[in-house]
Parts: C-alpha cells; structure tokens; sequence
C-alpha cells in the first residue's frame, strides 16, 4: 500500500464549478417540476376512479338513478379544473 491516498476529491477551476452549479441547479428544476406533474397526474387519477367504479357498479341494471346530476357533474368539473390548473 504504497500508493498515495487522495482523499478522493479532484480539484476545478473556476468556470467548471459554475457549469457544475448550473447543471445541478437546471436538474433541481426539473426534478421539482417532474414531481408536481406528478402530484397532479396522482390527483386527477384519484379523483376520476371512484367516478368509473361507480358507474361500473351493478352492471344488470339500465338505468342509472343520478339525484342532483348538474351539480355534482359542475362540481366536480370545478375539482378537475383546479388540479388541471395547479
């Protein structure tokens, strides 16, 4: 073991560090961006499923009794729009 030991870091100059800087903080940026679609894509699912699995519900019957239809429809149409939004 007569290598010499490093501490395992490189030096840089100047100009390096700053692009260095530049791309972690553009990656940051993205990521952060990436999570909040993400959040939103999780959102508008969720609030989209538990409409599909209750009209699936009882397959046999034709009709489908719906009190309040326009509102809950406005409502929720009003939900969507604010997680499209942000």
């Amino acid at each position: 073991m007569d290598e010499m030991f490093d501490f395992g870091f490189t030096a840089v100059d100047e100009d390096e560090l700053q692009t260095v800087q530049q791309t972690a903080a553009v990656a940051h940026d993205a990521e952060q961006l990436a999570m909040t679609t993400q959040s939103r894509l999780d959102k508008l699912y969720n609030s989209v499923v538990p409409l599909l699995n209750n009209l699936k519900k009882n397959p046999e019957k034709e009709y489908i009794l719906w009190p309040n239809r326009l509102e809950k429809i406005e409502l929720f149409e009003t939900k969507l729009q604010q997680i499209y939004k942000g």
